[in-house]
């Protein structure tokens, strides 16, 4: 079998901005400076987005309930999102980004790895290359960054988490697999809660503890993963930075106050739902043939229904229309319903670069 691994050490930075969507609330409103911050919902169905670090001190977190964040710290200050003003940073980042390499990843609006093995400008080093970008970042925009740099995604990543906040620590290949060894494998990118807790009853509790498993082993617990988590055991991870890939669907979706009982009421939850996501399509002249209706219970059991048309959907009404019928194919149920979502997908025309980076709302 061929060695498709690179013949010299690849030099990948990842960038995570720090506590992202609360800092740029921070920044553009003076009074919410050094106050425990969450950016989300308050209402007792809201979910926190981000925190600021003086939230996070008190244990609040991104995707926690606002009812358990209140109780944490009863101080907090909860903040509407404004994605329209996260995006608009998000482009500035990228635009220093392009700067040094044309080889960017990003993983969400505020965190993408650069491939900076052949950079288009800057210092000899990667590390000289991390600097300029975070010094790049404080000053157009007014925000902190911290950077990873190492030999490959898995330990850029690590390197990234090890000095946040405003940080940069560096993962030489000759510190890669000590470096792993004593990390509890829930650290590790790419393990999963679920994963490691299989991995904790099978005794396997550190980065150590997995490289002493063999191949075989770990094949036959976790599959094809496997593989991959051999590798990252002793160090390695040979995935190369992979620039934009559009999107496959564009959706939106809501969590309810309270749980939808009557039909009309989800009927209208759907129509709001379609137009914003025909909006979308529209903005973005996206042309979809399948339609997606996403509903969660009150017992939190989710099902999806979708249908496809021979031609693209035509117009918002018709969007809406096919959202109500695939609904029906859901119902009746005994429970209530929490949470709706109406997606495209099946588009006909390779995206744009811009639609590649459209989030998911």
């Amino acid at each position: 079998m061929a060695d498709d691994r690179p013949s010299t050490p690849r030099r990948i930075i990842h960038i995570d901005m720090d506590a992202f969507f609360a800092s740029v609330e921070q920044r553009d409103n003076p009074q919410l400076r050094g106050l425990p911050i969450a950016v989300g919902g308050s209402r007792a169905r809201g979910v926190v987005a981000a925190a600021s670090y003086e939230a996070r001190r008190f244990g609040v977190r991104s995707a926690m309930p606002a009812t358990i964040a209140r109780r944490k710290c009863p101080e907090l200050v909860f903040v509407p999102p404004r994605f329209d003003a996260y995006r608009a940073v998000s482009h500035q980042i990228r635009a220093i980004f392009e700067r040094y390499t044309p080889i960017i990843q990003p993983l969400s609006l505020d965190e993408a790895y650069l491939d900076v093995t052949a950079p288009l400008r800057g210092p000899g080093t990667a590390t000289g290359i991390a600097e300029e970008i975070r010094a790049a970042i404080r000053a157009e925009t007014g925000l902190t960054a911290s950077a990873g740099v190492s030999y490959n995604r898995f330990l850029a990543k690590l390197a990234s988490d090890h000095r946040k906040p405003d940080g940069l620590f560096v993962i030489t290949p000759s510190m890669g697999p000590a470096f792993v060894a004593p990390l509890p494998v829930g650290d590790f990118h790419g393990i999963g809660p679920a994963t490691a807790r299989r991995m904790n009853a099978l005794g396997l509790q550190t980065g150590l503890d997995l490289r002493r498993q063999s191949l075989e082993f770990l094949v036959h617990h976790f599959g094809k993963a496997g593989q991959f988590y051999h590798d990252i055991a002793h160090g390695r991870d040979d995935r190369p930075v992979v620039t934009d890939r559009a999107r496959k669907s564009i959706g939106s979706e809501t969590t309810f106050e309270r749980d939808l009982t009557a039909t009309p009421d989800m009927d209208a939850a759907l129509d709001h739902l379609s137009e914003k996501v025909w909006r979308l399509a529209q903005t973005h002249q996206i042309a979809a043939r399948c339609a997606t209706v996403k509903v969660r219970y009150s017992n939190f059991r989710q099902v999806t229904r979708s249908r496809s048309l021979p031609t693209p959907y035509g117009t918002g009404a018709e969007l809406a229309q096919a959202a109500r019928s695939l609904l029906r194919t859901a119902l009746p149920q005994q429970q209530g319903v929490r949470l709706l979502g109406v997606a495209l997908s099946g588009f006909d025309e390779p995206s744009t670069a811009e639609t590649a980076q459209l989030t998911l709302l």
